[in-house]
């Protein structure tokens, strides 16, 4: 948990050092992953031009039948991506031979989405059987998912494949926890050629996120009161998620939003609240609230008064972190026929 005092201290001189090397090392992946094979707008132009329209419409029906069906496909976007990169890894489920990351801590009870994925696979293995990846299906449902709640367009250039394995041990190792330091997900984010703007921006999903009460009990009987200044107007929300998620027993899957004013629209709203020191997540309220955060609280109240800003630079980040990539699966790869296996 990140008391008030923890936000307080300064990192010591090894963990600078090791900051430093993990910079370093996102320069290298970086460079590594620009050699890969190129990915294009028109990849599918010729083998199935319908492409987008497919997962449009589906994903259309899916957040027209329920608004939270958005911030599902967008979380499982992110999860794949920062596990070997954006290949449909996170998709797979376990075999008698493959160990998939859905039941990694980071993701047990926490991934859903999984069956719009497969109804869009569907649908397209029915018009252009085996051409798109479940990698790609993935990556443009995400965007479209942000769009139908009120969020901004960008293009998403496609040819990924899908990979043939899955990460159980990286999920814990590459994905930000609830409770992390803010210097422990900035260099995850490093590693993965992402900046502290694109980590800043990119947070901003959870403006239509939701989180269990298992990511945010240490949060609201720890420090909250603390970064809200003790706020009378902060007390009857904090009671609120008292009442969701009890300090011991049950409860763990309980579930609340972590914008609590605009839940089901994608806005700037996100950043109001930590502003108000009402984040959800101690890694979130982090950004702006550590003392370690300059940059980071620079950026969340950028983000907080201009939400033109925080669109462009959500589309930008959300292209870098699509092209995050497994080298692996373009020379191994595949374009599954169910994205739950690979092919046999």
């Amino acid at each position: 948990m990140h008391s008030s005092k923890r936000m307080g201290q300064y990192p010591s001189l090894i963990s600078v050092k090791c900051f430093m090397v993990l910079v370093c090392i996102s320069i290298l992946s970086s460079a590594i992953l620009a050699s890969g094979h190129p990915l294009t707008l028109d990849y599918y132009k010729s083998t199935c031009p319908t492409v987008f329209e497919i997962v449009r419409k589906e994903m259309e029906c899916q957040v027209l039948s329920d608004p939270r069906n958005a911030a599902l496909i967008v979380r499982l976007h992110f999860h794949d991506c920062f596990v070997q990169g954006c290949d449909g890894s996170v998709l797979l489920d376990d075999t008698i031979s493959l160990q998939g990351e859905k039941k990694a801590s980071t993701n047990v009870n926490s991934l859903k989405g999984f069956r719009i994925i497969d109804r869009i696979k569907n649908k397209l293995e029915s018009e252009c059987p085996g051409i798109v990846s479940c990698a790609d299906i993935l990556t443009i449902a995400a965007r479209d998912a942000v769009i139908l709640v009120g969020g901004p367009y960008w293009d998403v250039p496609v040819g990924r494949k899908d990979s043939k394995t899955a990460s159980y041990d990286l999920v814990r190792e590459n994905l930000p926890g609830a409770d992390e330091g803010l210097l422990g997900i900035i260099s995850k984010f490093l590693y993965q050629g992402l900046s502290v703007t694109d980590m800043v921006a990119l947070s901003g999903a959870h403006t239509i996120g939701m989180a269990r009460c298992v990511n945010f009990r240490a949060r609201i009987y720890g420090d909250f009161e603390a970064t809200s200044g003790k706020n009378p107007l902060s007390d009857p929300y904090l009671s609120k998620l008292k009442s969701i998620c009890p300090a011991t027993g049950s409860g763990d899957n309980n579930i609340t939003a972590m914008d609590n004013v605009t839940p089901n629209l994608f806005d700037n709203s996100f950043y109001h609240t930590l502003l108000r020191g009402e984040g959800l997540l101690s890694s979130d309220q982090e950004m702006y609230s550590s003392l370690l955060g300059i940059e980071t609280k620079e950026l969340v109240q950028k983000y907080a008064e201009d939400p033109v800003a925080f669109f462009n630079q959500f589309s930008e980040s959300m292209v870098k972190l699509g092209n995050i990539r497994n080298l692996d699966s373009f020379v191994s790869g595949e374009v599954r026929k169910s994205c739950r296996f690979v092919n046999t």
